[in-house]
């Protein structure tokens, strides 16, 4: 009941009416049971333009972070989540990926829309990275089918530390469903979930029209920050240090 009425109250109002997404195959998300929403990951707005612009009830893994803060601004941000229908996941330490693939699993028991990122964290330069094997593992130990998201437009919208949107076109595109129950035998096998991963980035990327990078987002990312660590300064660049103190 809370989940509704934020949303019809709250986010409808603040992003659907004012960005204006336009969705396309909204067929094929199923009305009801365990299903798996398994899309690229843009901007800090596209757990919250989904929600919107689907029916049903929509759940996402979240970082615990979200829900840790102090103050008012942090109650205030760890009650918008659970708003939306978001779960903390424990990301730090050893047995993270294994307790983010059980809390899934519990939502897709109870018959409810997953939704996952299957990158792990946002672009940060707009391009598609290398999907992690975890929404393999829930789509094989569920039997719940892979419904491939593209968002696109939303990188535009709302770069990586960027505070507001800003509007500009977006379409939130869903594809056929995925059926992995060829492999229903073989949930365990490392080769079989990167193959299931593989096929999901590419259903994901054939609807986006991405660039695909065989890397991991994280990995790219952290490449990416100490290029610009390492990088010399620019003649001319380099402020004065002005006059030593006498």
């Amino acid at each position: 009941m809370l989940y509704y009425a934020f949303k019809y109250i709250v986010l409808v109002p603040l992003l659907r009416w004012p960005m204006r997404p336009k969705v396309e195959g909204l067929r094929h998300v199923p009305r009801g049971g365990a299903a798996i929403i398994a899309g690229n990951h843009l901007s800090f707005c596209d757990s919250f333009l989904v929600p919107v612009s689907i029916r049903r009830r929509i759940t996402y893994l979240c970082k615990m972070e979200y829900f840790t803060g102090r103050g008012v601004k942090g109650r205030l941000t760890a009650g918008f989540f659970r708003g939306v229908g978001q779960i903390p996941v424990d990301r730090s330490g050893k047995d993270a990926a294994q307790a983010a693939v059980d809390t899934g699993l519990r939502v897709l028991a109870a018959g409810g829309l997953l939704g996952i990122y299957p990158e792990g964290t946002r672009s940060h330069d707009g391009r598609l990275y290398k999907g992690k094997a975890g929404v393999a593992a829930m789509a094989l130990r569920s039997g719940a089918p892979v419904i491939p998201c593209a968002m696109i437009g939303t990188f535009e919208a709302q770069a990586r530390g960027q505070r507001l949107p800003r509007r500009v076109p977006i379409t939130i595109r869903f594809g056929a469903p995925l059926d992995f129950s060829r492999y229903a035998n073989m949930p365990d096998r490392r080769e079989v979930l990167r193959a299931v991963t593989d096929e999901i980035m590419y259903a994901i990327r054939a609807l986006s029209e991405q660039e695909y990078v065989d890397t991991y987002a994280a990995e790219a990312k952290a490449r990416a920050e100490a290029r610009l660590q390492t990088r010399p300064a620019r003649p001319g660049l380099v402020s004065s240090p002005g006059p030593e103190p006498s």
